[in-house]
C-alpha cells in the first residue's frame, strides 16, 4: 500500500493545472502524436493530453497511481497504463516524452540506460518534457524523510543536464527555486530544472 504522504500527493496532483512546459512541447510535436508519460501519477498529464488527440503510453512505479489512472480513463482505448519502474519499462517509438517530477526517483545506477532508451523511442523532430532535481531541493538533503516516498533521489545541475541533452536543440530552460508547502504540509524548498528540448534531426 502507498505511503500516507503518497496518497496526499497523488490526491495533491491529481487535477493539477496544465504546465506551460507541456503545452510549449506539445506545440512543438510534429507528426503522429504518441506520448509516453513517465512517472504519471493520478494522471492529470494524460487527460491533457488525451485532450490535444494523443495515444498515451504511461508507467508509474506505484500500483495507487495506475489503479487511479486505470479508473480514471477506463474505456480509453488509446491510453495505455502499466506498474513499472524506469528501467524495466519497454519505450515504444514516441513523438513526445513527458518526466515531470519523476526522473527525480529513477535510481543513479540505472539512470544512463534510461536516458539511452528515452533518448532511443524518439525520433529525430521528437519532443522531450520533463524536470530534474537541483541540490537545494528539500529532497535532496539528509533530513528528506526517503522511505515515505521512494528511496532513490537523483539530484544534478545545469551543466550535467546540458550533457545529457547532446542529441537535442533546447526550446526552453529554467531554473525554478520557491518555497511552500508540500503536500504533506510540511515547508518544502524547491529548486528543480525544467527542459523541452527537440531531438537534433
Amino acid at each position: 500500500m502507498a505511503s500516507s504522504e503518497i496518497q496526499q500527493y497523488l490526491d495533491a496532483t491529481e487535477n493539477r493545472p496544465v504546465r506551460g512546459e507541456l503545452r510549449l512541447a506539445v506545440s512543438l510535436v510534429e507528426g503522429e502524436k504518441i506520448a509516453i508519460d513517465c512517472g504519471c501519477g493520478a494522471g492529470s498529464d494524460i487527460d491533457f493530453l488525451r485532450s490535444q488527440g494523443f495515444q498515451v503510453c504511461a508507467f508509474d512505479i506505484e500500483p495507487e497511481a495506475i489503479a487511479r489512472c486505470n479508473a480514471r480513463f477506463s474505456g480509453d482505448t488509446r491510453v495505455s497504463l502499466s506498474v513499472a519502474e524506469f528501467q524495466d519499462f519497454v519505450y515504444p517509438s514516441a513523438s513526445l516524452v513527458v518526466a515531470d517530477a519523476s526522473l527525480f526517483f529513477c535510481p543513479h545506477e540505472h539512470f544512463a540506460q534510461v536516458w539511452e532508451k528515452i533518448c532511443q523511442c524518439l525520433p529525430p523532430g521528437g519532443v522531450f518534457v520533463g524536470s530534474f532535481l537541483g541540490a537545494e531541493d528539500t529532497m535532496a538533503g539528509a533530513d528528506f524523510d526517503r522511505q515515505a516516498y521512494w528511496p532513490d533521489i537523483l539530484v544534478t545541475d545545469e551543466a550535467e543536464i546540458r550533457q545529457w541533452f547532446e542529441q537535442f536543440n533546447i526550446v526552453s530552460f529554467k531554473e525554478n527555486r520557491a518555497s511552500g508547502e508540500a503536500p504533506d504540509g510540511k515547508p518544502h524548498q524547491w529548486h528543480i530544472y525544467s527542459v523541452v528540448a527537440k531531438k537534433s534531426p
